[in-house]
């Protein structure tokens, strides 16, 4: 077993190179290969939320990541730190440049909000601190609103447990061409990692053995995540879209409701002050505008992203704003209250909002970027119905009107993106799911996990159960990895990238599955499968022989 002391995390996990081989002037390309960064600048550099004239640019200075404070090993003063976005990856064509003070206060990270770049451009950007240069990063702005375009190329990827599995999936989206990134949640784990760190190997202070309760465990949770290399890599390739879960904070929290069973979580205010916490650790270690910074326990997060008149991304909140879960938060069956038409998942602003701004999209798709799995699930193969009350099916009434206000609004082509289920599912949206007949409205595609679960399976007693008990549910598969999406005028294309494991790293990565939507034609045609060795596809699934599989777009 390795030990990881916090020393041990700048030459082990994350860095391997020494301080004198990063080039002092240029930066070390982050985004070509995993980082080998030491010194203030080895949790790497990431950039988020772009608009189409800038971006955000983040970092966090720290010396000794693991730190029992959460301080980074960081004086307690304020760093000066400079930054660069240029046209080109050798900084001989600067675009903006500025300084800005790292805060001990926020240990040391820094929020930068360029502006006054160029729609639908590529850029690469670095920092300066302390003498030394961080790796560049390669960002891009969104089109302008209302633009021509011919192809958006994005993914979408959630739940990555450290100690479950290595973030290969990473590595290997690194390298694709993509315009932007949605991460869905559970960006960390509140659990303590185990004696070994889980499939790791790696023995870490008494700190890290147990879940989450002070600003200085979320704080060094978010830098141990980062430890592997892949994830700082995937930062610095292109730009992130986040939002939360639930496990950034604790399991299946619901508004102001802890679902620990035990004291002094139950206690209101203990809870909101573990949320405040837990909220101002993730916005100082994501790229995050200053207007998503948490007030307390409350952090504005639900937002909207356009890219030029081909799709618009509503990115929703759903933990913040729901009602307590019905009937308890696990699998139910005859729970009459999840139909309660008061109940929501979003609350009546976040809702209202939604409709309204997919009532004035002008553009040809309308993603809706969120959390949990939207379609009805029926968990159980035969009678009685079973659902899952953390799920939309635990807020039918919410679901219903979001699904039917689609429908009175006429809103073109809606696509829903989801995350938490640690499984990949494609499903058909309908207002009534009851009835197969009933018009098909949009499509859902949920992304299985990054690491979560474990290196997974093809099918499980689960899908089976869940592709019997609903013909809505197209595609099921239980592996770990990412969805890739192309989007252009005509079609959007879904390709689910799986990996065969992650309890060791390096695997190879296929797409296991392709899924188009016509304009125009809402519902799921499959387009391809790479059915596993020894397993049948599933009734009504058309193998196409000739599809190349692993191709890069």
């Amino acid at each position: 077993m390795t030990v990881l002391t916090r020393r041990g995390f700048l030459t082990g996990t994350l860095a391997t190179a020494s301080a004198a081989a990063l080039p002092a002037l240029t930066g070390t390309p982050a985004y070509a290969a995993p980082s080998t960064a030491v010194g203030p600048f080895s949790l790497g550099v990431a950039s988020g939320d772009p608009t189409q004239d800038g971006v955000v640019l983040w970092t966090r200075l720290v010396r000794d990541p693991l730190a029992e404070d959460g301080q980074g090993g960081m004086p307690n003063r304020a760093v000066s730190v400079q930054w660069q976005v240029a046209a080109d990856e050798r900084f001989r064509r600067i675009a903006r440049n500025g300084t800005v003070r790292a805060e001990p206060a926020h240990v040391h990270s820094v929020h930068v909000e360029v502006d006054g770049l160029k729609p639908g451009r590529e850029y690469f950007y670095r920092f300066r601190a302390e003498g030394e240069t961080s790796p560049v990063g390669r960002t891009k702005t969104a089109p302008a609103p209302g633009t021509r375009l011919d192809r958006l190329a994005f993914a979408f990827a959630s739940c990555q447990a450290w100690y479950d599995g290595y973030y290969t999936a990473y590595r290997h989206m690194a390298a694709d061409d993509l315009d932007v990134l949605f991460h869905l949640g559970d960006y960390i784990y509140e659990y303590g990692v185990g004696a070994s760190g889980g499939v790791r190997g790696v023995q870490l202070p008494e700190q890290y053995q147990r879940e989450v309760f002070t600003l200085a465990e979320y704080r060094n949770r978010h830098a141990l995540y980062r430890s592997d290399p892949d994830l700082p890599a995937a930062h610095a390739a292109f730009p992130w879209v986040v939002v939360f879960d639930d496990h950034e904070v604790e399991n299946n929290w619901a508004n102001q409701v802890s679902q620990v069973d035990s004291e002094p979580d139950q206690d209101p205010e203990v809870f909101l002050a573990l949320r405040a916490v837990a909220f101002r650790a993730y916005y100082e270690h994501l790229p995050l505008r200053r207007s998503y910074m948490p007030r307390g326990p409350d952090m504005q997060m639900y937002r909207r992203l356009r890219f030029g008149d081909l799709a618009t991304f509503n990115v929703l909140d759903t933990r913040q704003y729901r009602d307590d879960q019905a009937c308890g938060d696990g699998r139910q069956v005859g729970c009459a209250e999840r139909l309660d038409p008061s109940r929501s998942i979003t609350g009546a602003e976040q809702e209202t909002w939604l409709l309204d701004g997919l009532a004035r999209s002008g553009t040809t798709w309308n993603v809706i970027a969120q959390q949990v799995v939207m379609a009805q699930l029926d968990q159980d193969a035969g009678p009685p119905q079973a659902f899952g009350m953390d799920l939309w099916d635990g807020y039918a009434a919410s679901r219903a009107r979001i699904l039917t206000g689609m429908v009175e609004r006429d809103v073109r082509n809606p696509v829903v993106l989801t995350g938490d289920v640690h499984r990949n599912l494609a499903a058909d949206l309908k207002v009534n799911f009851d009835d197969p007949d009933s018009a098909t409205v949009g499509v859902e595609f949920a992304g299985t996990s990054i690491a979560s679960g474990g290196d997974g399976a093809d099918m499980d007693q689960w899908g089976t159960d869940v592709l019997a008990a609903n013909p809505h549910v197209k595609f099921h598969n239980a592996q770990r990895g990412y969805v890739r999406c192309t989007v252009t005028p005509k079609t959007y294309v879904a390709d689910y990238r799986v990996v065969p494991h992650v309890s060791e790293s390096g695997a190879p990565i296929q797409t296991r599955a392709s899924f188009a939507v016509q304009a125009g034609e809402p519902g799921l045609q499959q387009t391809a499968e790479r059915v596993p060795q020894g397993r049948r596809s599933a009734p009504g699934v058309v193998v196409e022989l000739d599809y190349l599989e692993d191709r890069q777009r």
